[in-house]
């Protein structure tokens, strides 16, 4: 349990970082790329990619492009995510992703949709919709009315990623040479995009940047060794992860930064904890 726990931790500390950030001014996409040489060393350190065996990637290359593109983009979007709606909803709609590679396995993939997952994917798209509600006001701001959209971004953007890791895995490629590949091109692509369009640089943004990279990799390698560890019960891990951060996240943001929660918002994060529960365990 303590790997599942550190797994926990890391992953909510993403958000709490990525909030301060916001709240500083900070330029988060200068953190992102300074974060990915950190977690790229990381993975070659703890994961050890076997590096001879890159010529064998083969048709992965095309998903392994989209990753590198998709995985800093969804990280900004997380950071606007938790500037508009707070850290509470964003965390829950991440968890909830999980929704979409069951979709994709039903509609995509041929497998079976059973009444139990129907209940749960019910479960899950109700929960999405009580945590972006908002009270109705007169003068709402254009950040207010863009608040959906960071958070369906979210919600979309790591769905897409876990049904694109999954694909990966599927044509026999070695899960921490993937990784070992992805994090090294999306701190390429991110970083030639960011020179591009000439920005101007802050020395606490990169600072920052050495903690997120640690912070990733440490969520990622956590849960790796919690499956391994727990390899005789993965729903303990999964339903511990997913219900863990959203529980954290949620007395951290209400306890720490007075992130306000209406009655819909709260019923939101119970039907999430539901959704994750019965689509696993379905």
């Amino acid at each position: 349990m303590m790997y599942l726990t550190i797994a926990v931790l890391c992953s909510v500390a993403v958000s709490v970082l990525l909030k301060i950030l916001r709240q500083k001014n900070i330029d988060i996409r200068q953190t992102i790329v300074a974060g990915y040489p950190i977690a790229f060393l990381l993975t070659w350190v703890l994961l050890k990619p076997d590096v001879s065996s890159i010529g064998t990637l083969g048709n992965a290359w095309a998903i392994i492009i989209a990753l590198g593109i998709l995985l800093p983009a969804v990280f900004i979007i997380l950071g606007r995510a938790i500037e508009a709606v707070g850290m509470v909803a964003t965390d829950a709609a991440q968890r909830l992703s999980l929704i979409i590679p069951i979709l994709a396995a039903f509609l995509l993939f041929g497998e079976v949709l059973t009444g139990t997952r129907i209940f749960g994917l019910a479960l899950g798209f109700l929960a999405l919709g009580a945590l972006v509600y908002r009270p109705q006001q007169a003068d709402i701001s254009k950040q207010a009315k863009r608040t959906p959209l960071w958070l369906f971004g979210v919600w979309a953007g790591y769905g897409i990623i876990d049904i694109l890791f999954k694909q990966v895995a599927k044509q026999g490629t070695a899960f921490p040479l993937t990784l070992f590949v992805t994090f090294g091109l999306a701190g390429l692509l991110l970083l030639v995009y960011l020179l591009i369009t000439r920005v101007r640089w802050q020395g606490n943004a990169l600072v920052a940047g050495l903690l997120l990279g640690a912070l990733n990799m440490g969520n990622i390698y956590a849960y790796v060794r919690a499956h391994q560890v727990l390899s005789e019960s993965p729903s303990i891990v999964f339903t511990g992860m997913n219900v863990g951060v959203i529980a954290v996240a949620t007395l951290i943001g209400v306890g720490v930064f007075k992130e306000q929660l209406n009655r819909i918002n709260i019923l939101g994060l119970l039907l999430a904890i539901g959704c994750v529960a019965v689509l696993f365990l379905a």
